[in-house]
């Protein structure tokens, strides 16, 4: 098949797992082109990121003075389906303009139309048979309208929680049931999306996992000696949930006198982290290691006896699986997916919101002889490699589009 992967922003850090989709499907014998809306816009470090910026097409870094002749040009011989597009677009315009991430107000839909009409003609042009968007924000709806102006069908991975926090504003009840499926990356995610379409089209919603590649995953180092000694990797902001982690250290660093913690991420929140921890006199114990490259995070996560996850939103977080299939146990919050990768033979679950759940759970872990922990760890590391290998999950994603098209 010959198949175009449409993004937002792409490649960046935060978008590996799409990166390792797009290459299992290469490696059964698919051809992928990637098209993004724009590049992203600091300059990657990672090789797998620079390699992929090189094979990708970024729209809007043709200029308003070739996309707008190539859109409109490409309408203007397609004058019904260009009104309906229009139409459409001006009512999804309408749903979105309360100005929740990934929407935008009938202005906006208006370049997303103009995106639209420039992938159709790409997607002509490439012989592109179907068109596959991450994520169920603008790309989606720039495929959707795209779809509408004579371009493949379309489906779409939807991931949470952004989704979930505005499924009106982001139309995306109209994307599902205008698609010829929908991937959710847990049955947590596709019970979400049941909610927003009728029942006649919950059978093209389906789940395709994120995945690894389990042949990068060397055997498990030794967990470290003292300690328990904790890893939290993830962008510094609201939904991860990072300062009720530096309460509940604080909670447990008297009765836990070896405890550390390593932070790995950056983001908006770091000023005010590094307040809290300065305010809990927890600067020995808490360390902000900043953004690892992928060598660097496989680095901290050998040296960690376990990872902890306070989120208060997720979808299901590939840094679980990542570590799972590293052979450690994981602490999370019982919240979306993470329920249904991390159970009490891998790890410990606790409530959203609460860090003296949190504590209890590092306190437990403390209390943990070693040999369990490396027992659950080896539970871990099968679980994730037997639920979310990636040549695996490529497969169901490119049957779904192959059984699209009969």
């Amino acid at each position: 098949m010959n198949i175009g992967y449409l993004m937002n922003t792409y490649p960046m850090s935060s978008t590996t797992f799409v990166r390792r989709e797009i290459q299992a499907l290469e490696r059964l014998g698919h051809t992928v082109h990637r098209l993004a809306i724009r590049p992203h816009g600091i300059a990657l470090v990672d090789p797998g990121d620079i390699a992929e910026a090189s094979r990708t097409e970024h729209i809007l870094a043709l200029g308003a003075r070739k996309l707008i002749p190539s859109a409109l040009g490409w309408m203007i011989r397609r004058p019904a389906q260009s009104f309906k597009a229009l139409r459409l677009a001006q009512q999804c315009g309408a749903r979105g303009a309360s100005g929740a991430p990934g929407t935008g107000g009938r202005l906006r839909h208006l370049i997303y139309l103009i995106e639209a009409a420039h992938v159709a003609r790409r997607s002509q042009a490439l012989r592109l048979t179907h068109i596959h968007a991450h994520f169920g924000t603008n790309a989606t709806t720039v495929a959707m309208l795209s779809h509408m102006l004579d371009g493949p069908p379309y489906s779409f991975t939807v991931h949470g929680p952004e989704e979930f926090d505005a499924p009106l504003a982001m139309s995306l009840g109209t994307k599902i049931e205008r698609a010829a499926f929908t991937a959710a990356i847990s049955s947590f995610g596709r019970s979400q999306l049941c909610r927003w379409t009728t029942p006649d089209h919950w059978p093209r919603i389906a789940v395709v996992q994120c995945g690894i590649e389990p042949w990068r995953f060397a055997p498990p180092a030794p967990l470290p000696q003292g300690g328990p000694h904790l890893i939290a990797i993830g962008r510094l902001s609201e939904q991860k949930g990072f300062a009720l982690l530096v309460e509940a250290m604080a909670r447990v660093a008297a009765s836990l006198p070896d405890l550390h913690l390593t932070l790995v991420g950056d983001g908006p929140l770091r000023p005010s982290l590094e307040r809290q921890i300065a305010a809990a006199n927890l600067q020995s114990r808490i360390t902000l290691a900043g953004w690892q490259t992928e060598a660097g995070v496989r680095t901290a996560l050998n040296a960690a006896t376990a990872l902890i996850l306070p989120s208060f939103a997720e979808g299901l977080p590939v840094v679980v699986m990542e570590t799972m299939a590293s052979g450690r146990p994981v602490i999370a919050t019982s919240i979306a997916g993470i329920p249904e990768l991390v159970t009490p033979e891998t790890g410990w679950l606790v409530a959203a919101g609460d860090p003296e759940a949190l504590a209890g759970a590092m306190i437990a872990l403390a209390n943990t002889p070693r040999d369990r922990l490396k027992s659950m760890g080896q539970s871990a590391r099968t679980r994730a490699i037997a639920r979310h290998n990636i040549d695996t999950e490529a497969a169901k994603l490119a049957a779904l589009i192959a059984g699209a098209h009969k």
